[in-house]
């Protein structure tokens, strides 16, 4: 059996710790190196590259307090020549975190209250260049293909979730690279989705619907 090299990006000490015990236990798994942050982790994988020791898939955190997330740590490490997959390994199972996830090019997405054989399992299908995702990530997927009442599409739910910070419409449109008139019409298709009429309700069914993240 190849053993499988991984990289463990998550800011918390205890987390890291417990998933390096945890996969430890699995034969042909070695945690070879652990980041805090994005940016880190994307330097680990290029000193195993330069050294000829790359690492084989990256385990990742969504939501980290400093530097690089794990949305744009993932883009990034896709765009790198010979890039390992890369799993998300979260608390959060909101469309927005899920799309913007597998959009930026995660091989899965997984849930941190998983039990440790979907865990396991999960490392050796995104190493295999396999999709693993939750259970639970995939019923939403699935819903959201199957559901025949109008579901937002992945730039309304990324709307919807800046919507959220309180962000203007102005500052919005700056974000994502789009019009002021773009951002009004997304709004009006994401109320009318909604069944609402104004930005506050908007919010509240979309955080009740886990379209978007509690507040917090």
């Amino acid at each position: 059996m190849h053993e499988i090299r991984i990289l463990l990006v998550d800011d918390h000490p205890v987390v890291r710790a417990g998933l390096r015990a945890m996969l430890s236990e699995f034969e042909g798994f070695t945690v070879v190196a652990e980041a805090t942050e994005g940016g880190a982790a994307i330097r680990e994988i290029q000193r195993g590259q330069a050294l000829g020791t790359a690492i084989d898939m990256v385990l990742m955190d969504l939501q980290m307090g400093e530097g690089m997330d794990g949305v744009s740590a993932t883009r990034a490490i896709k765009a790198m020549a010979d890039a390992p997959p890369v799993l998300i390994l979260t608390t959060y199972d909101t469309d927005a975190d899920i799309l913007a996830a597998v959009e930026a090019g995660a091989s899965g997405y997984m849930l941190k209250d998983a039990p440790p054989e979907q865990i396991r399992a999960a490392v050796q299908q995104a190493a295999a260049g396999q999709t693993a995702l939750a259970p639970e990530v995939a019923a939403r997927l699935m819903g959201r293909i199957r559901n025949p009442a109008p579901v937002l599409s992945a730039r309304e739910v990324e709307l919807a979730q800046l919507l959220a910070t309180g962000m203007s419409n102005k500052a919005i449109a700056k974000d994502l690279f789009i019009s002021e008139a773009t951002v009004k019409t997304h709004l009006v298709h994401i109320y009318d989705k909604l069944g609402v009429d104004n930005r506050t309700a908007a919010i509240s069914v979309a955080r009740a619907r886990r379209i978007i993240r509690e507040a917090g």
